[in-house]
């Protein structure tokens, strides 16, 4: 994963209140395999170390199929 991804959570990490699924960004590269990643909770945010194999990128890509009328 590289900066700026946008991430979401593969479980929970119940003791910072972040839930499966929960949508956050990588602000950090840290050590091989570990990346910080900052997380808007309430109207908080909470940035933490989390391991690269408990997280999914996420991808945006646009249905092409639909077309402005």
């Amino acid at each position: 994963m590289k900066l700026l991804d946008v991430v979401a959570l593969l479980e929970p990490i119940p003791e910072q209140h972040l839930l499966r699924g929960q949508v956050g960004t990588v602000v950090e590269e840290l050590d091989p395999g570990y990346v910080e990643v900052e997380f808007l909770v309430g109207d908080d945010y909470i940035t933490l170390a989390v391991a690269e194999d408990r997280l999914m990128p996420l991808h945006y890509a646009p249905n092409k199929s639909i077309r402005a009328a």
